[in-house]
């Protein structure tokens, strides 16, 4: 027995508020150690010690809370969460046209009768049924999370919506019964109202919530589901679920490894860009270890299984996503640390003004002011519901969200705001951040003979090949307008080069090794192969009928932005940082041409997460910038992940921002960007906080009716709409709130609609 963990999924949550609730509820029960909450992927990751509490029980916690625990199958998952959408659009449209009947019998009385208040027993009768009807129907689940939450002690934005909803139905009661001067109607209508509200907002968040990336289960795809086993009768095709440590499996050119394995038989050229994000394959023979997901390209391999299940690879990166996301520190909104003692002031101050003009008139008249005071308790539960405290941070983001999309930059999260400014390290992955992504050829070096005959040959000697190499080569050719031809004939020879004959000559294309292997003297030119490879370059040596034609250097190009980028961090007082599966040579040949000191090279996935975990360790805000699998888990940790847009789903799928194409430089737009939307946020707070703190403060006074109260709520909801956007209206920009853009190549881009 002893410690262990458990990791959920949650349905339900909906703000940070509910994300403390859960910890503080997990930090009162007896014997849970430990627990993480990340609201974003709406998942709990709970330590706990099996000889105090049981699973059962610690997840009884979770439903007591009023929240659901999905199943862990992904697919069931994904019709649990639309389920749940379905639900939280029945509640909004049970609510929303109570609102509206409710809105319009104000308005009819108002504006038709004259009347402030209502003299007729029918609309008071109605207005107290839809109230009942909208707070026990479709806000029935929010008393049950209330009371969950009173219970243990734990004040929420639950708890102050009942309060204010039972204010107002308890006003409404007074008035219908005891007291003929209540203003039934408009008591009864805040119950209404303030319960839609609450249901609209969870409906929206719920909405973003189910647009989650179904991106794990895309990264588990890219291993076959069957594979050929091979025994000593005959081959198989068995899935893949039923293969075991030490069997053996054939794999076929181009087809993805269903396995990790070792080769026992077989020759061939594999990307494993899945593992290493590294754009040039590895030649695989006998005894080298292959990655499942990864694509064999040129031979057919045999592979003796070496791990299976949870042991996998892609089964190892998915979990690390996870771990990751669910133990991801939680960051605090900047509205939810106001809000933390605003509610429990907010109702307190509510009960106080009630209490205070009950009382204190017995003192002069001798009589109760039971109508000011329930005016007052109202008012001030009314005016005290953090409307729009709420929105201040979302308006901002959409704000900030739409002059990013502008720039070809999908800002997906508030963390991606609040956070950004404060973060003192970017580490970058290399390939496909840093550089192109593609082989290419970067230099080509005459040995006594001119460029273009060593372009050519070596062209006509590759010209039947499939090898990524050999591609770069073509490419280069054809770009400078070298023509070459068909080679008479061709062989490729596994991981050194090829072999053929050209115009009748014998041309070999290859590793400098291999040649030297071959009888090719190359004593006087390691030298200049040496240099080659200090650069970062892999070297093909060229060679004809014996002669040394030249050096062909091939290398992953960096972008043309790299450089500046890594200039703008320093400028900004960030630290620049380099991550990758790469080799030290070639990292450090790559850092050094775009003015990085700090290099980590030969990373793994795994390692890649405990690098920026060991900086978050030291106290420090990191960002991580990279677009493969292999980058996923350390996007995940990190304070912010910036994906590339280019890059893989599930890269894409774990960054807080995407940088829709190959520029570098949005990522120093993307802080400045946050920086101003930051900037954006707390004067909206300002606007905010100033408009219920007064309001609670003038409520206290028992003179403010509760359509005012309801009227000032709106105010406060234009004002900080107003600080938002008037700017950005005025100067021409428009406001976007259409985050889906196209291709980026420079700041402009044509934005496209979304299907969503």
């Amino acid at each position: 027995m002893g410690t262990t963990q458990e990791q959920f999924n949650v349905g339900g949550m909906s703000c940070s508020f509910c994300a403390e609730s859960i910890e503080k509820a997990y930090e009162r029960t007896d014997g849970v150690e430990d627990v993480d909450v990340s609201l974003a992927h709406e998942e709990v990751l709970v330590k706990y010690d099996e000889d105090r509490i049981s699973e059962v029980e610690v997840k009884d916690t979770l439903r007591d809370l009023g929240y659901s625990i999905r199943d862990p199958d992904k697919e069931k998952r994904y019709e649990q969460q639309q389920e749940e959408l379905a639900e939280g659009k029945r509640r909004l449209v049970l609510a929303g046209s109570a609102s509206i009947v409710v809105a319009a019998l104000m308005g009819w009385m108002i504006v038709v009768t004259g009347r402030f208040e209502s003299e007729s027993l029918a609309m008071d009768l109605v207005t107290l049924a839809l109230a009942l009807g909208t707070m026990f129907g479709p806000g029935r689940y929010i008393k049950e999370k209330a009371y969950q939450s009173l219970r243990r002690t734990i004040f929420n934005q639950h708890v102050l919506l009942e309060a204010g909803a039972f204010a107002g139905l308890l006003g409404g009661l007074l008035g219908l019964f005891v007291f003929p001067s209540f203003p039934t109607v408009h008591f009864f209508a805040v119950s209404v109202f303030v319960t839609t509200y609450h249901i609209l907002s969870e409906y929206t968040s719920l909405i973003v919530r189910t647009r989650a990336s179904q991106a794990v289960q895309n990264l588990l795809d890219l291993r076959p589901d069957t594979a050929r086993r091979v025994t000593d009768d005959a081959v198989a095709e068995v899935p893949v679920d039923d293969l075991e440590v030490g069997d053996r499996v054939r794999v076929k050119p181009g087809e993805n490894l269903p396995v990790d394995g070792k080769v026992v038989d077989g020759g061939s050229t594999v990307d494993e860009s899945v593992a290493t994000g590294e754009s040039i394959p590895e030649e695989k023979t006998v005894g080298d270890e292959v990655i499942g997901g990864s694509l064999n390209e040129t031979g057919t391999l045999l592979v003796e299984v070496t791990a299976t299940g949870d042991d996998a690879f892609l089964n190892q990166v998915a979990r690390e996503i996870e771990e990751a996301r669910a133990m991801k520190p939680g960051i605090v909104q900047l509205a939810d640390r106001v809000l933390k003692y605003f509610v429990p002031g907010v109702l307190t101050i509510a009960a106080l003004s009630f209490a205070f003009w009950v009382v204190a008139p017995l003192a002069w008249d001798g009589n109760p002011d039971v109508r000011r005071g329930a005016f007052a308790a109202l008012a001030a539960l009314v005016l005290g519901y953090p409307c729009a405290l709420g929105m201040a941070t979302p308006l901002a983001l959409i704000r900030g969200g739409g002059k990013a999309a502008n720039r070809g930059i999908l800002m997906r999260s508030g963390d991606a705001f609040q956070i950004f400014p404060d973060v003192d390290h970017v580490v970058l992955d290399k390939t496909g951040t840093m550089t192109v992504g593609e082989p290419a050829v970067d230099e080509v070096v005459g040995l006594g003979h001119s460029e273009s005959e060593v372009l050519k040959t070596a062209a006509t000697a590759e010209a039947f090949s499939e090898h990524p190499l050999a591609d770069a080569i073509l490419e280069y050719a054809r770009e400078r307008g070298v023509e070459y031809a068909d080679p008479e004939s061709f062989d490729s020879v596994t991981g050194k080069g090829v072999h053929a004959t050209v115009d009748g000559d014998e041309v070999l294309v290859g590793k400098p090794v291999w040649l030297d292997e071959t009888g090719v003297d190359i004593g006087d030119v390691v030298e200049e192969i040496r240099r080659l490879q200090q650069r970062g370059l892999t070297v093909s040596g060229v060679v004809r009928d014996g002669d040394r034609l030249g050096l062909i250097g091939i290398g992953d190009e960096i972008k043309d932005d790299a450089a500046a980028t890594v200039q703008r961090m320093k400028d900004a007082g960030i630290t620049p940082a380099m991550i990758t599966g790469d080799d030290e040579r070639t990292a450090h040949a790559v850092a050094q041409r775009v003015g990085i000191e700090r290099v980590m090279a030969g990373v793994l996935p795994d390692e890649k997460r405990e690098e920026i975990g060991q900086l978050q360790d030291e106290g420090h805000r990191v960002a991580m910038v990279g677009d493969g699998i292999n980058d996923a888990p350390a996007l995940t940790q990190a304070d912010i992940g910036i994906a590339i847009g280019a890059g893989t789903d599930i890269a894409i799928e774990s960054a807080d921002i995407v940088l829709m194409g190959e520029r570098l430089g949005g990522v120093m737009d993307a802080h400045e960007i946050g920086e101003e939307s930051f900037r954006k946020t707390r004067q909206n707070l300002v606007t905010a906080f100033s408009f219920n703190g007064i309001g609670v403060a003038a409520a206290t006074t028992g003179f403010v009716h509760p359509i005012w109260a309801m009227i000032a709520m709106v105010l406060s909801v234009s004002a900080v709409l107003a600080n938002s956007f008037a700017g950005q209206l005025l100067s021409g920009e428009g406001v976007n709130t259409d985050f889906s853009v196209g291709e980026a190549g420079g700041d402009e881009v044509v934005e496209e609609p979304t299907a969503d």
